[in-house]
């Protein structure tokens, strides 16, 4: 009996033993996930960690953007609790680590498959150790960064007749035809033996074309924004700062929308914007002073993935920017703009006004976030000295220069930096005059900035400068080549727009990517693409309608100048006959311009797709003669780019300027307008140099 009763002691003794150790390995893991292991660690941003090292307090808090993995893609298994239905399928432990944590998730974007949480700074290291987590990264302010139709080249192209004749595409066997989404004044059918010939004659205005101006909001009432009827272009409103009102007290945004589709009922057409009939969406994401939050532009970003078809949006303008400091491929913001591509829209983005230092030298490596990611059409800023014809133009002093500086951070703590070639385009935008916001802030600071065009609030213009006002001029001008061709695809636009661009003499290609925008020659060549070009076309096949390219030079105000003829690629540009004539893969959706440029056994891939021949990338970066660009002298060799990024140091003089370190810009953390930055230099001042001549509203 003693011996069964010592038996049964035992027992319970082993039984306890084990439920201790299980309690204890449950307490273990838990508290491991408190402390990420070293490759889990590369996977938080260097700053949240910087954030967590310096924090005083075990209390303090820190909202962060955490990226999910596409767990399809990566193969992951996790046990998911999706009881939002949001798709966003983060694991039940990660649902218990956040509650365990006291954290809160204060937005759910599931287009983006992201999350916005708030949380103590140091549970935040903790978030690298699971897999369905792709990124962990801080959630910063933001800031908001009429001649023009005439130097641009768009007053030339308003009114056009395109020649419909049906056409096969490769892998049919019968004719297309074509439609287009054009407001029709005259239409002739010509009978050629079976073939059907139908001219149409149009106004290119962007006529049914949705623009979002992704800013700090538009004034509705402005008379800029009427169609014809005296009805307002802005279809649609809605704020993401928490103010709970879309207009624009701060005056940016207003003055943006207006640049890139202003109707020119004021003063005689003086002002008349780029796509003049096209619709706007105001999605405001910048509050009354002009900073906002990352969150809210991805919120805004959120919501355009879900209501694009609605309001057919097929440009987003993007006037503003944040230091590019992380690498594109895990930037959230970055990764958001690829998503809206992929979707079929152009995105265009401002490069920034960080180009030159507080002494006035260049300044390199300063282009913001989103203008640094592959996808996105980057922009910069020329000075027009406010005459019609290009042959002054030139880079304003204050638009920032490539190459990107955003970086990854390996394991053994080695930065591997981007390098891509940025910008892509250059238009003008020095003492820009558009539309005044009434009560605008920045008016109200500075009464300089009033062009007093008219006494009457709704009617009044106001000058600015920057890059956040050459980016709708390049916005306004995708909204008319989707008019001219709905089929179009966001990289078919980059390249009508880089192929046909204007080489400024004297600067070199991180200033000034492909050129300076010629809309003339983008619509000329635009109108010879053939139709239905997608993803069963073979690279090589003819990419035009005609049996020749169109003639590469264009006349404005009496200067001819010939076309650049190259296209930004990487960290590096290409050129040859057949990126006009042949269709390259990277034309379709889904592919990039920049993710990758190299050479396998003779072949030319770009982005992994095999080029066709008569393609180059060049090996070098040049100060442009102002022809083409394989014409000009030595800047620097692309063999410091084409690496992993490693290979070019922080502070390298790069010629006639210094390269900045590790992206950090003079505004650091702050999401600008574009425009905004220098204390308002280029925003307020521009270059110092003529501006637009002022014609008053009577």
């Amino acid at each position: 009996m003693k011996s069964t009763k010592h038996s049964h002691a035992l027992n319970w003794i082993t039984y306890l033993l084990i439920a201790v150790t299980l309690c204890m390995g449950v307490i273990i893991t838990d508290r491991a996930k408190a402390h990420p292991s070293r490759d889990m660690a590369r996977k938080v941003s260097s700053e949240l960690r910087r954030q967590a090292r310096r924090s005083l307090s075990a209390g303090e808090r820190t909202t962060v953007i955490l990226q999910f993995q596409d767990s399809i893609r990566r193969g992951l298994k996790i046990k998911s609790d999706d009881d939002d239905n949001d798709g966003i399928d983060e694991s039940v432990t990660l649902r218990r680590y956040l509650r365990q944590h006291r954290a809160h998730v204060t937005s759910r974007f599931r287009n983006l498959r992201m999350l916005v949480v708030e949380m103590p700074i140091s549970a935040v290291a903790g978030l690298g150790d699971f897999d369905e987590v792709k990124y962990v990264s801080e959630d910063p302010n933001i800031k908001s960064s009429g001649h023009i139709t005439s130097t641009s080249g768009v007053d030339m192209v308003r009114n056009q007749t395109v020649t419909t004749t049906p056409t096969a595409p490769v892998g049919t066997s019968g004719p297309l035809s074509l439609t287009l989404a054009l407001t029709q004044t005259t239409t002739s059918t010509t009978q050629v033996g079976t073939m059907t010939t139908t001219s149409t004659t149009t106004t290119l205005g962007g006529q049914g074309v949705g623009i979002a101006v992704v800013d700090s909001g538009v004034y509705a009432a402005h008379k800029s924004f009427n169609n014809s009827s005296g009805q307002s272009r802005v279809i649609h409103s809605q704020d993401f700062t928490g103010e709970g009102r879309t207009d624009d007290p701060y005056g940016h945004g207003t003055h943006v929308a207006s640049i890139a589709a202003g109707n020119g009922q004021i003063a005689s057409g003086a002002y008349r914007g780029v796509a003049h009939n096209a619709n706007l969406i105001n999605l405001r994401v910048l509050g009354s002073n002009g900073t906002g939050k990352v969150s809210s532009l991805l919120n805004a970003i959120d919501w355009i993935m879900t209501n694009h078809a609605a309001y057919n949006i097929r440009v987003v303008n993007m006037s503003l920017g944040t230091p590019a400091i992380e690498s594109y491929t895990i930037d959230p913001l970055c990764r958001a703009v690829r998503g809206i591509v992929d979707a079929g829209m152009v995105v265009v983005a401002a490069a920034g006004n960080n180009g030159k230092s507080g002494s006035g030298q260049k300044v390199y490596g300063q282009i913001h976030s989103p203008g640094n990611e592959p996808s996105a059409l980057t922009v910069g800023a020329t000075n027009t000295y406010g005459t019609n014809s290009r042959n002054d133009d030139v880079i304003a002093s204050y638009s920032s220069r490539g190459p990107t500086r955003s970086f990854w951070t390996d394991v053994a703590n080695v930065k591997h930096y981007d390098h891509l070639m940025k910008p892509d385009l250059v238009a003008p935008g020095n003492r820009v005059i558009a539309a005044l916001s009434p009560g605008s802030a920045l008016v109200s600071q500075n009464p300089t900035l009033n062009a007093n065009v008219s006494t009457v609030g709704t009617n009044n213009m106001m000058y600015l400068s920057g890059s956040s006002m050459s980016t709708p001029v390049v916005a306004g001008a995708a909204a008319l080549l989707f008019q001219l061709k709905p089929d179009l695809t966001p990289n078919m636009i980059k390249a009508a727009m880089m192929l046909t661009a204007q080489q400024l003499a004297n600067h070199n290609t991180f200033e000034q990517g492909a050129g300076q925008l010629n809309v003339e020659g983008a619509v000329r060549l635009a109108k010879l693409l053939r139709p239905a070009l997608g993803a069963s076309t073979p690279t090589g096949f003819p990419l035009l309608t005609a049996d020749a390219p169109p003639l590469a030079q264009t006349t404005i105000s009496g200067h001819t100048f010939v076309w650049g003829g190259g296209l930004i690629v990487g960290r590096t540009f290409a050129t040859g006959t057949n990126l006009m004539t042949k269709y390259q893969k990277i034309y379709g959706l889904g592919m990039t311009f920049g993710d990758a440029t190299v050479e396998v056994y003779g072949a030319l891939m770009v982005d992994d797709m095999t080029m066709s021949d008569n393609v180059i990338l060049s090996d070098s970066i040049l100060t442009s003669n102002g022809v083409v660009m394989t014409n000009g002298v030595w800047f620097c060799s692309t063999s410091v780019l084409l690496n992993d990024g490693i290979t070019m140091g922080d502070g390298i003089t790069m010629g006639d300027g210094v390269l900045m370190s590790d992206g950090v810009l003079l505004s650091d953390g702050v999401l600008l307008s574009d425009a905004y930055t220098q204390a308002n230099s280029a925003l307020l001042n521009g270059d110092d140099s003529d501006s637009m001549p002022v014609k008053y509203d009577r």
